[in-house]
């Protein structure tokens, strides 16, 4: 039986990026070597990205730090 693995490009589609914002991410280990080119089976891709952080509101922004002079409203 012959295993079937995803390409950079075939990963970004997987999850829903454009290839070239994969730089951004620490990738999982591919599962197979050609020469330099990676390849990783659709469950390696799926395990990995469904244990990302989520989003979730504000996601990697810094919070705004609180006036500390601020008092109460009136």
């Amino acid at each position: 039986m012959t295993q079937h693995y995803l390409s950079r490009a075939q990963f970004g589609e997987r999850i829903g990026v454009k290839p070239a914002s994969l730089g951004r991410y620490k990738l999982p280990e591919p599962d197979a070597m050609i020469g330099d080119v990676r390849g990783w089976l659709p469950d390696t891709i799926d395990t990995w990205h469904a244990a990302r952080p989520g989003k979730g509101a504000g996601a990697g922004r810094k919070p705004k730090p609180k006036d500390a002079h601020a008092g109460p409203s009136e």
